[in-house]
């Protein structure tokens, strides 16, 4: 059998071909039951982050899976199947499969080094895989190993020092642009994980008026609950327009399929801001807010790719762990292996067993 995985991240693929192949849950399932239905397939797990898509699989025969895998991610996303996208795509085997895959635990390969939200991702992409039944021998032991080196990584070097998550970093740049966030208003959009980071970051700095907005008002009211905000901080959907009018941020984290702002939507709000300063931070993929809204007189727009500059300025200290951590993987590594190697054709294998 080989270890393989297909893919593309933010290294080497722009967020306009990334958020074509953005997987929903749905969608992932679909990709999952396209391997499991496949004989050439073992083992699979699919990655999808803001940042990644990723297709872990092990199979018999690699060349024919790389196009295989391929193939199915563009059947679930109704995409063509052309040399323009595939060229995107990186193919890894074995050992080079494996320590790609702890780098990426460890945050190594994350676009913020040390990223502390990957290793959560990863711990659902192994259960989903595992509910499907698509985990036996050999992916039970992967998994195992890339949660272990993730969580040594962070707890036992200062790769995790810090600020480090895409929610913070979208903070971090409106700090850049207005200063202090103190005497400001600020709307966060979405009420996942990002949102709720980016208000734990926003709750900590101090603001003048945090408003939260999801299609689901109870999702963001048990947001404000959680941060103990103020009355009045949830406002629902159909209120934008006059709420865009007030703050001095909107951070948009909400995953749709489509852009929930548009260049004409910003464009009629301007006037009613007296066209004073407004600053968007666009932390979705897809993205939601339309890239031309960043054509308006008096309007910034930042997207994901935009936010690693930012990052830059804190990250010297995790480069100094970079060193710790990739000895940490080599040894994982090789470790893996050679419990793989013991172990072949016993059943009574440890699923679980240390590595």
């Amino acid at each position: 059998m080989n270890i393989i995985v297909v893919g593309i991240s933010h290294k080497n693929t722009p967020l306009e071909i990334r958020e074509k192949f953005s997987l929903t849950e749905t969608q992932q399932d679909l990709l999952l039951s396209g391997l499991k239905n496949d004989p050439s397939v073992a083992e699979a797990f699919v990655f999808s982050t803001c940042n990644r898509v990723e297709v872990y699989a092990n199979v018999l025969d690699a060349a024919k899976a790389f196009d295989i895998i391929r193939r199915l991610l563009f059947n679930v996303k109704k995409l063509w199947y052309t040399d323009e996208l595939v060229k995107y795509f990186y193919c890894h085997q074995d050992k080079t499969a494996v320590e790609h895959l702890l780098r990426v635990t460890a945050g190594l390969d994350s676009m913020m080094l040390g990223e502390k939200q990957i290793l959560g991702q990863a711990k659902a992409a192994f259960e989903r895989a595992r509910t499907q039944g698509m985990f036996t021998k050999c992916f039970h032991l992967l998994s195992n190993a890339a949660i272990r080196v993730g969580k040594k990584a962070r707890h036992e070097t200062d790769l995790g020092v810090g600020g480090s998550s895409v929610s913070w970093a979208a903070i971090a740049q409106a700090e850049r642009e207005l200063g202090s966030l103190q005497d400001k208003s600020i709307l966060i959009i979405g009420a996942g994980k990002m949102s709720d980071l980016a208000v734990g970051h926003i709750h900590n700095k101090g603001f003048r008026q945090l408003y939260l907005m999801n299609r689901t008002p109870a999702n963001a009211e048990d947001l404000a609950e959680k941060y103990s905000v103020p009355p009045g901080t949830v406002v629902p959907f159909c209120d934008i327009k006059e709420i865009l009018a007030q703050v001095d941020v909107c951070i948009c984290s909400v995953g749709a399929p489509h852009y929930i702002l548009d260049k004409d939507t910003v464009g009629k709000i301007m006037p009613l801001r007296s066209h004073r300063r407004i600053i968007f931070i666009d932390i979705s993929v897809p993205r939601n807010i339309d890239p031309l809204v960043a054509q308006i007189e008096h309007v910034k727009l930042f997207q994901l790719d935009d936010l690693q500059e930012v990052v830059g300025a804190n990250m010297e200290l995790r480069r100094l762990a970079v060193g710790q951590v990739e000895a940490m993987i080599l040894d994982k590594s090789a470790a893996f292996f050679a419990k793989l190697a013991a172990n072949a054709g016993r059943e009574d294998f440890e699923l679980l067993a240390d590595v």
